[in-house]
């Protein structure tokens, strides 16, 4: 008779499971909590101690870790040697394993959880069985994952379980306990550790496989980091068409953005990159001077705002073309209202939890760069005037809003601020004085009163002429350049104020 050891954490799907193997004549052994709930649904399993000849001991610490479990597991059934160690020592093989890990995890995403409650939470056992499974997978079926519980007792009846199946579980398996670890390593390393450890990986949950990446030829998946990391991670799609690659990467742009302000906002944004952003006392007039800043870019963009979406911004959202708006939450008085665009997507993202895996992470070939979220704002004592004249109180304000917004925009990066709105935007370009001839090219007379804010130095003093050219009255920027000079003479020869933050926001 087969025999099948069941040690899960996750009971979900489980007694199903276990009267499908039952029916299959398999003799069942079960941990702890397992058993009690095959127990309690009636169906006949024996206690793992009855493998070992070991109680379970030390609150549960020691279950498994013996040969009566892992001989059973590892021993090759294509090896004389092994399979006559097994009936010299009294043990039995084990055919099917089917263990999930404690929740880890979701322990250390709760708040208040102490040390000492966390590291109970590290399973030693289960990972342990799991791997030996794994490595033995052509004679050993394991199952980690309850939604997979069908598809194996399925295979099991029919007979089909083949090498290929055996080695998909195996993979799947060792997924399994390495994205376990991965959690585990992150948090004995903890947020606040300075710098960043000779190894290191990330863990993500498959939230959905997604029709296609950044172009119809190229696959793609969604995974979020944890149960509820919040985020676009945790965002409830509410209507609209399937999210796609690009839709994701657009609005987490866009979210980024908005909530950089403490001040009702919205903004949105193309290609990863704000075509309107404004502030202002809610977030209907905000979206309509967002949408000023410029009306062509914004048709099929992605709206971002940073209250709930109520129904007089939506009845202004719906006037043209938008693949996706993105709000903390989404009142149900504007339900009917978006209704209208069927295949716009609308998502309730509440803010991001600080995780344990609080990393950007870019690939690159043959590796990846993992640096700190550029979360650094506008800090008015921080900052030095070095013009001649000082900004006014209300440049001031400009400025802050231009300086937040700026570190959004692709280098090099120009943005020209008006009245709490953005009124031109030049971003991406290889020169930063091409991007203040686009940003003043798209303000047009909106520039006349504008403050700017550039992401980097300018090189030379012809990226603020440009500007001055235009109307700007005060400019922010970091400063650092050989010509910082005669970038301040620019300055003030044309009777602008300028400052200088010390720090640059480039954004490749």
């Amino acid at each position: 008779m087969p025999k099948a050891l069941l040690s899960v954490s996750d009971k979900q799907g489980l007694a199903a499971f276990a009267r499908g193997l039952q029916r299959l004549q398999y003799e069942l052994y079960a941990t702890g909590s397992t058993l009690k709930a095959i127990q309690d649904a009636a169906i006949d399993a024996h206690a793992v101690s009855d493998l070992t000849g070991f109680p379970e001991m030390m609150d549960g610490r020691i279950k498994t870790l013996h040969p009566g479990v892992h001989a059973g597991i590892l021993a090759r059934r294509d090896k004389p040697e092994h399979m006559e160690s097994l009936k010299r020592h009294g043990l039995h093989e084990i055919d099917l394993v089917c263990c999930n890990l404690y929740p880890f995890v979701e322990t250390v995403a709760r708040e208040g959880v102490t040390f000492e409650e966390a590291i109970e939470q590290i399973d030693v056992g289960g990972p342990a069985m799991i791997r030996a499974a794994a490595k033995n997978h052509e004679s050993v079926v394991v199952v980690v994952r309850p939604e997979r519980y069908a598809e194996v007792l399925a295979a099991l009846s029919e007979g089909t379980v083949d090498l290929a199946m055996r080695r998909r579980l195996a993979a799947e398996a060792f997924a399994h306990t390495s994205a376990y670890d991965s959690w585990i390593a992150a948090y004995m390393r903890g947020p606040e550790t300075d710098g960043f450890p000779p190894e290191i990986s990330f863990a993500g949950l498959l939230t959905q496989q997604l029709k296609y990446g950044e172009n119809e030829h190229q696959k793609a998946a969604f995974y979020r980091f944890g149960p509820n990391p919040g985020g676009l991670g945790g965002a409830v799609q509410l209507q609209g068409k399937e999210l796609g690659f690009n839709n994701i990467q657009d609005a987490s742009a866009a979210y980024q953005l908005v909530r950089d302000f403490k001040q009702p906002a919205a903004a949105i944004v193309k290609h990863m990159n704000p075509c309107g952003l404004a502030v202002a006392e809610d977030i209907a007039k905000a979206y309509r001077a967002a949408y000023e800043c410029d009306k062509v870019s914004a048709f099929g963009g992605i709206v971002a705002v940073n209250r709930p979406l109520d129904r007089s911004t939506a009845e202004q959202i719906v006037q043209i073309v938008t693949h996706v708006v993105i709000a903390p939450e989404v009142l149900d008085e504007v339900k009917d209202v978006v209704a209208r665009r069927k295949s716009m997507i609308v998502l309730a993202a509440e803010p991001p939890r600080a995780g344990l895996l609080d990393y950007d992470v870019r690939s690159v070939p043959g590796g990846f760069l993992v640096q700190e979220w550029d979360r650094m704002g506008f800090d008015r004592s921080t900052v030095s005037v070095v013009s001649k004249r000082p900004p006014t109180e209300g440049e001031w304000e400009q400025l802050g809003y231009a300086w937040t917004a700026v570190k959004h925009v692709k280098s090099n990066a120009i943005v020209l601020f008006k009245d709490g709105a953005a009124v031109g935007v030049g971003a991406g370009q290889m020169s930063r004085v091409e991007a203040v001839q686009i940003a003043v090219r798209r303000a047009g007379d909106r520039a006349r009163g504008s403050v700017m804010a550039s992401d980097a130095f300018f090189p030379f003093p012809d990226g603020l002429e440009e500007g001055i050219r235009a109307g700007v009255t005060a400019a922010i920027q970091p400063g650092g350049s050989l010509k910082d000079a005669e970038v301040i003479a620019a300055a003030d020869a044309a009777g602008i104020a300028m400052v200088m933050t010390g720090r640059r926001h480039f954004r490749h």
